[in-house]
């Protein structure tokens, strides 16, 4: 049987409101062009949802990242710079993207 290096690591399950600079960091060091569907890994919690995620891991911990439009957003629009002023395992310093909603709310055209 062989052992994986891997298996003694602690696993972390991280949503973005979570995500920190170093968590941050680390993703968009693996995934530079973002992740493909291929690196995606589904799961089922604890309340048996399915969770899709993606792997990082450091020398003691396997983060799985909780995919979100925010999360591929923040990746995209990554500056080191926009991190400095803060701790690297400060989850406030990671804050939701602005994101441009494609589909106009419906609600706007029921005013007839």
């Amino acid at each position: 049987m062989k052992n994986n290096r891997n298996d003694n690591l602690k696993r972390v399950i991280v949503d973005f409101k979570k995500l920190t600079p170093e968590i941050l960091a680390l993703l968009v060091e693996k995934y530079p062009d973002g992740y493909d569907e291929d690196q995606i890994i589904s799961f089922r919690n604890q309340h048996n949802e399915i969770i899709e995620a993606v792997e990082v891991t450091t020398d003691d911990t396997k983060y799985l990242v909780k995919v979100s439009k925010k999360l591929a957003v923040t990746m995209e629009n990554y500056d080191e710079d926009d991190y400095e002023d803060f701790d690297g395992d400060d989850p406030e310093a990671v804050q939701d993207p602005e994101i441009l909603d494609e589909d106009p709310d419906e609600d706007d055209d029921n005013d007839l």
